[in-house]
């Protein structure tokens, strides 16, 4: 008789994943009213130790969801019981009152106001806003919304930063492939033979088949698109703690990009098929016209929450896995929750790439929209 190693294998996985609440649910006792002294006293401690925990858990992976006006590597703290912060300032630029111009260390990492030309600003959830001296707080309502005034904030922030860096990237690397060609006859050389067969890619199984004979016009966004979303994809994976596309407003942007250029390289026939469908009764061309209308609105909608919505929950769900090696506190729980999320790590390695791939693939399908021919109804 025969016996198979899955349920076996199953079942060893489901003990050994469950090994971590069994050694914390053991405790050793001499006696029953020792125990009972014990759960009475240590147990409120323990929760309400394990919540802070899981609070600070919390906070930490909401900062790093959110931009930020500094660069922050790391934080420690010294034997006197001080925090220092491992970081670089970034230019902080307001219009108020004028242009203000002063580096982000003025706010020491939220816990100063910082003044420039005798006005004077603090930051608050990582927001600046306007106060009216050096020891003012920022007022909050009932629901705990800041009411202090808002200045117009053009700053360089840590998102901003990492896209100027991402476009020099790109500057240097495609210079030198377009460079590469030319001296050497139409072969690439370096690092260009990597990023090559992408392009070709992107070329012949994207633009091609799905926008048509007037692809060229668009390979310079759909390869600039492609480029920068996967290079801060894996940015984002980096200890730096970057998080630019996980960021609603960049993805917006991109979204409208897509949108812009669709809409104002159509041709008659693409407004046709939205305002007056051929082959449809005139009664529904004018019920439909306002739905298709709107189709145009929800494509590069849908493009910017994809991209949204997938780098934040993978952003999230890795850094709660990291975050459960705290909170286990054993060997094998942590040991475990280590090696999930170095696999989900490489996961996210892939999915860095597929976002890119998706938005690119789907921004052609939207092109080739605009650029159909018109085609004969009998034939």
């Amino acid at each position: 008789m025969v016996i198979s190693k899955k349920p076996l294998q199953f079942i060893l996985a489901t003990f050994v994943a469950l090994l971590p609440l069994f050694s914390n649910a053991v405790v050793v006792n001499d006696s029953i009213a020792e125990s009972a002294e014990i759960i009475q006293s240590e147990t409120p401690l323990h929760a309400e130790g394990e919540s802070d925990l899981k609070s600070e858990i919390k906070t930490f992976i909401g900062h790093h969801l959110l931009d930020s006006h500094d660069f922050h590597f790391t934080s420690y703290t010294d034997d006197a019981g001080l925090e220092h912060h491992l970081s670089f300032p970034l230019p902080v630029i307001l219009l108020d009152n004028g242009l203000q111009i002063f580096l982000s260390s003025k706010f020491h990492h939220g816990e100063a106001v910082a003044e420039s030309n005798g006005n004077f600003y603090r930051l608050h959830h990582n927001k600046i806003y306007k106060v009216a001296n050096a020891n003012a707080e920022v007022a909050e309502d009932v629901h705990h919304h800041a009411i202090n005034e808002m200045p117009l904030d053009f700053s360089i922030t840590k998102n901003v930063f990492m896209i100027f860096v991402v476009g020099l990237i790109m500057l240097l690397l495609f210079t030198s492939l377009a460079k590469s060609y030319a001296k050497n006859g139409g072969i690439a050389k370096g690092a260009g033979r990597f990023f090559e067969p992408i392009i070709l890619y992107i070329r012949d199984d994207i633009a091609i088949p799905n926008i048509g004979k007037n692809y060229k016009k668009y390979m310079s966004y759909l390869l600039t698109i492609f480029f920068f979303i996967w290079f801060l994809n894996m940015f984002g994976l980096t200890p730096l703690g970057i998080n630019v596309t996980g960021n609603i407003a960049i993805t917006a942007c991109l979204a409208l990009l897509t949108y812009l250029i669709t809409t104002f390289t159509a041709n008659k026939n693409y407004w046709k098929h939205i305002f007056w469908m051929p082959g449809v009764p005139s009664l529904m061309k004018i019920i439909l016209a306002p739905i298709e209308l709107l189709g145009t609105i929800i494509k590069p909608f849908s493009l910017m929450i994809r991209l949204y919505a997938n780098m934040v929950a993978g952003h999230v769900v890795l850094m709660s896995i990291i975050g459960l090696m705290f909170i286990f506190k054993n060997w094998l729980g942590s040991s475990l929750s280590f090696f999930l999320a170095f696999a989900l790590s490489l996961l996210e390695i892939l999915v860095a790439a597929l976002q890119a791939y998706i938005f690119t693939m789907l921004s052609a399908l939207y092109f080739g929209a605009g650029n159909e021919e018109h085609h004969d109804d009998a034939h």
